[in-house]
């Protein structure tokens, strides 16, 4: 069973959803920031590839992105990232998150190949539709989940190619637009994963202008996981290379409300 999968089964047996959680590599002090997730009680973490133009990202990750690159990150810089988190945390599901550009170079397969020796679990490659992937991102025979993302203009016709090749887990943008601006109502939420749960088995995680403790436990009732992203960034801008205490305190409450999600009331 992969790491990922074990993550989101260890979650259910709690009677919780999965907390997933994402950061840019090489923004602050990203050794210190992941390890702060994982002692807050993040079971996956997404490690974002720095890129000139995130298309899908909102204003806070679409800085991030620039301040690491400004710092001079470069794809190797985030696979020995990478290597570092696998041998400090040998069981914590590792994603790496990012764009065509970021993950084909030099070769799509030399690049799979390296992610597979730093210890990468997942991939999600936000611009590269179903038909292209196993051209473009020969992920699986190297043992790397491939996890697709799914919206709200998904519909019956499109979710089956969607589906095809697609482990890990299905990762549900709850909004039709970029990161961290947004929420989607709660009733959408409920009824989107309802449909994407009766047409795969794998876990389904929502993502996409999840903020506050109380959002995620709205959204951790009903799906297997709740990624947060941009609220996790603007910490980080705010506070530079300490930002490791805010991320702790932070995470802890999500996974505080998540765990207390499913609880029945007294």
């Amino acid at each position: 069973m992969s790491r990922i999968i074990s993550a989101f089964a260890a979650a259910a047996a709690q009677h919780r959803a999965a907390l997933v959680t994402f950061v840019t590599a090489g923004d602050g002090d990203t050794a210190a920031i992941l390890d702060a997730l994982v002692a807050g009680g993040a079971d996956v973490i997404e490690l974002g590839m720095p890129f000139t133009d995130p298309m899908a990202d909102g204003p806070a990750i679409q800085a991030a992105n620039l301040r690491s690159l400004a710092a001079g990150t470069r794809t190797a810089d985030v696979l020995a990232i990478a290597a570092a988190f696998r041998q400090r945390h040998p069981d914590v599901p590792l994603v790496l998150m990012g764009y065509a550009n970021t993950m084909t170079r030099p070769t799509p397969e030399a690049f799979a190949q390296k992610a597979a020796e730093a210890g990468v679990d997942g991939t999600i490659i936000v611009d590269i539709p179903p038909e292209e992937a196993d051209e473009i991102a020969p992920f699986a025979a190297h043992g790397i989940a491939t996890i697709r993302l799914a919206t709200p203009t998904t519909d019956a016709a499109r979710l089956p190619a969607v589906l095809n090749g697609a482990s890990g887990f299905l990762y549900y943008v709850s909004v039709a637009g970029i990161t961290g601006l947004q929420q989607a109502a709660q009733d959408s939420i409920e009824a989107a994963v309802a449909k994407l749960k009766a047409a795969t088995d794998l876990p389904v995680a929502v993502g996409f202008g999840v903020r506050t403790p109380e959002q995620a436990a709205a959204i951790g009732r009903v799906a297997d996981g709740v990624v947060v992203g941009s609220a996790i960034i603007d910490l980080i801008a705010q506070h530079g290379a300490d930002a490791r205490p805010a991320v702790l305190t932070y995470i802890k409450s999500l996974s505080t409300a998540l765990a207390d999600a499913r609880k029945e009331p007294a």
